[in-house]
């Protein structure tokens, strides 16, 4: 019989909710086993407590755990990182290195952000699950692991094969056994739980009172979308508990918090299926390349509307910002559209508006976001690629591209 409610207690795990219930007795269930484990779920839903869970409750229990986090390591060194190299093999390489899967021998390697290795990289670790043998870099000498692998992903690793960024057999090699992470927004009964957790925690951590919801606040919390799964909650709680002086949370203070502050009047997209949006940066795109759009559309129009007020002797300059047709494409919170300001000009006429300067390009939007998530987070890169829910490989190719070193 598996008892959950002590795995939960040992593995500090919150929550009652029957999709994570189920979740947890599988890898209870696969875990005495040597099966290759696949964990898949959004940024934030707490993927990295399945693979220690699995470990611990394995016959290797006594032996390595070790995690790899694919995303942070350069690409031209993480062969050498994963199956270590021969001295000589490359500049810098003054001795011979064991990597991950020799050190991990009879023990656990957990690969988190799988679907960021490099193709080459990926035939490399489809050969270690085939046949336990590896060569390190710079030998042709064939030598053999024992170690079972877990890895996890946030990317839709079907996406990532259709597009030519993940092999196909490795994913079904991986996939063995799949688990996928319920996201917070499908736990809505475990929400109050884990603040009160976190707020209990602070409050310990910084020595006074915690913080509490008003029955209000508990509403507001619940209908959240919470994007970034746990981890956002756990911040802004933290947040929270440091910066407000009246300890009882009511809806309007916990709002000034949220990414989409209005949780009663969400948009009908964000809503929607999440195949559709994988996360709110990917919404914030599409609200800008559909305004564009019918910016676009709207240029067409100017040069009749132009010869019409001619014609009837008024002025171009009365066709501004404020004229129904516009309006229509203005969005509804300006705290949605990061770039409202650029777009939404009232005192400005419409040719002016319809100036290529007015709308930012995709690349211009991105580095806003890059520069703004590094100042959040002091610099942090690591910090500031979990909260663009992005890789650390991805955030540094991008400061790179764009100069931002």
């Amino acid at each position: 019989m598996i008892d959950l409610q002590t795995v939960k207690q040992r593995f500090g795990i919150i929550g009652n909710s029957s999709l994570l219930n189920r979740e947890l007795e599988k890898a209870l269930l696969i875990a005495p086993t040597d099966l290759t484990v696949l964990i898949t779920g959004e940024s934030g839903v707490g993927k990295e407590y399945f693979p220690q869970i699995i470990h611990q409750s394995s016959a290797r229990k006594h032996g390595p755990y070790i995690t790899v986090n694919c995303g942070a390591i350069p690409e031209g060194t993480i062969d050498s990182e994963l199956f270590g190299h021969e001295k000589g093999s490359f500049t810098g390489a003054l001795s011979d290195r064991k990597g991950y899967f020799e050190v991990a021998n009879k023990g656990t390697i957990f690969l988190d952000e799988v679907g960021e290795l490099p193709i080459a990289t990926q035939a490399r670790l489809l050969r270690v699950l085939e046949y336990g043998e590896f060569m390190k870099v710079g030998s042709s000498h064939v030598q053999k692991t024992d170690v079972r692998i877990v890895a996890a992903t946030n990317v839709d690793l079907q996406w990532a094969i259709r597009n030519g960024k993940f092999r196909e057999d490795l994913y079904y090699r991986l996939n063995t056994v799949p688990i996928n992470i319920p996201p917070l927004r499908e736990r809505t009964d475990d929400i109050y739980l884990l603040f009160r957790k976190f707020s209990s925690d602070f409050a310990e951590k910084y020595r006074m009172p915690a913080i509490h919801l008003t029955e209000e606040a508990k509403d507001a919390l619940t209908k959240y979308r919470w994007p970034g799964n746990i981890r956002e909650l756990k911040n802004i709680t933290e947040r929270m508990s440091i910066i407000e002086q009246n300890r009882e949370i009511t809806p309007e203070i916990l709002k000034t918090y949220l990414l989409t502050p209005d949780v009663d009047n969400l948009p009908a997209v964000i809503s929607s299926d999440n195949s559709t949006f994988k996360n709110e940066r990917e919404l914030l795109y599409r609200i800008i390349f559909d305004m564009q759009r019918d910016i676009n559309e709207l240029k067409k129009l100017i040069p009749g509307m132009v010869q019409n007020a001619v014609s009837q002797d008024v002025s171009p300059v009365a066709y501004t910002t404020s004229t129904p047709i516009l309006k229509e494409y203005e969005p509804q919170e300006k705290e949605q559209v990061p770039y409202a300001d650029e777009i939404k000009e009232e005192n400005k006429p419409l040719t002016s508006l319809m100036s290529s300067k007015q709308m930012p390009s995709l690349e211009e939007v991105e580095v806003e976001m890059i520069k703004n998530a590094l100042e959040r987070n002091n610099g942090k890169r690591r910090n500031a690629a979990q909260d663009l829910q992005i890789s650390e490989r991805t955030l540094y190719r991008k400061i790179k591209e764009y100069g931002l070193e």
